[in-house]
């Protein structure tokens, strides 16, 4: 996805990345693929961008331990959250999410089922896509984030969708 983004950007590389975070390996792999383009001397060193792990209130071990200070996550008692991509209460990438989002001065958040569904709705009114409940959190916390100034009005901001509507009805 790292590549992906690079190429759509046309060597650029976003300010902010919003990734809904379930078990964390998409986070994870966006992270390692920035840092060997910078090693490849394919982005400019120091450019890699901020990411924020996104889960559901009912279910965030991520942002627990990121908020925390931990370097590692634990499971998440009763997990509970209709996005059924973020209900992982025992992230088996958990401690190297952490690690990430520390590393490019990222943070984590979760987002409540309301503002998830609110976002899944705005999101695809906007876009005209069929946006999976995921998306919908990641949107969601884009409003959070700009309004408490860690996104800022500058920044290039991704948002991902990582599935489809579909598998909700």
């Amino acid at each position: 996805m790292a590549y992906e983004l690079v190429e759509q950007f046309r060597g650029a590389v976003p300010d902010v990345v919003l990734y809904p975070t379930g078990g964390g390996t998409g986070l994870i792999g966006m992270w390692k693929a920035f840092a060997e383009m910078e090693h490849l001397d394919w982005i400019q060193p120091g450019r890699r961008p901020r990411f924020v792990s996104v889960q559901a209130a009912g279910c965030a071990p991520v942002v627990k331990a990121f908020l925390e200070g931990r370097e590692r996550t634990e499971p998440w008692p009763n997990p509970r959250t209709n996005a059924f991509g973020l209900r992982v209460p025992s992230p088996l990438g958990g401690f190297l999410c952490l690690r990430a989002l520390r590393e490019t001065h990222g943070t984590a958040i979760a987002i409540s089922e309301e503002d998830t569904a609110r976002g899944t709705q705005a999101l695809a009114a906007r876009s005209g896509i069929d946006v999976c409940p995921e998306g919908g959190a990641a949107w969601a916390a884009l409003d959070l984030l700009r309004s408490n100034g860690f996104v800022r009005a500058t920044d290039t901001v991704v948002v991902f969708n990582t599935g489809t509507g579909l598998k909700y009805r």
